[in-house]
């Protein structure tokens, strides 16, 4: 399994699941940069066929600011990637680029504490979506 992401498997179909995501990164702060609909973008360019997925560019401005005074290059691996992915007709994972993973890229420890933020946030977002009886986990 993947050390490098959050995850929160909802009982939610895929556009209720995708909402209720975008809601809950808001009311952590977070902004949306950028939407990528993977399923059509793979289709368009490949031909193949996905289950529906969207990748969202999420950024809290103070956080990303903070970072980048800190390492400038670390830009280049913002904003957040978040992953809302339909599983079956009723069932949508919710996935994050865990931010202690996008530190270990930093040498300097001065990131430490906006990637505890960062990911105390994440968690809080994934956790509001109403999981099932299992707590967000780390994939």
């Amino acid at each position: 399994m993947a050390t490098y992401t959050l995850s929160v498997e909802v009982d939610r179909p895929y556009a209720e699941a995708l909402d209720a995501a975008r809601a809950a990164l808001a009311d952590q702060g977070f902004g949306i940069l950028t939407e990528i609909d993977l399923a059509a973008t793979m289709k368009a360019k490949l031909g193949v066929d996905l289950p529906p997925q969207v990748i969202l560019g999420a950024c809290r401005p103070p956080l990303a600011y903070e970072a980048i005074q800190v390492d400038p290059s670390i830009a280049a691996v913002l904003p957040c990637n978040v992953v809302v992915r339909s599983l079956d007709e009723a069932t949508t994972l919710v996935e994050a680029f865990d931010p202690d993973a996008m530190m270990g890229l930093a040498d300097s420890g001065a990131l430490d504490s906006v990637a505890a933020d960062a990911k105390q946030r994440l968690r809080a977002a994934l956790a509001a979506l109403d999981a099932p009886t299992d707590p967000v986990q780390e994939d």
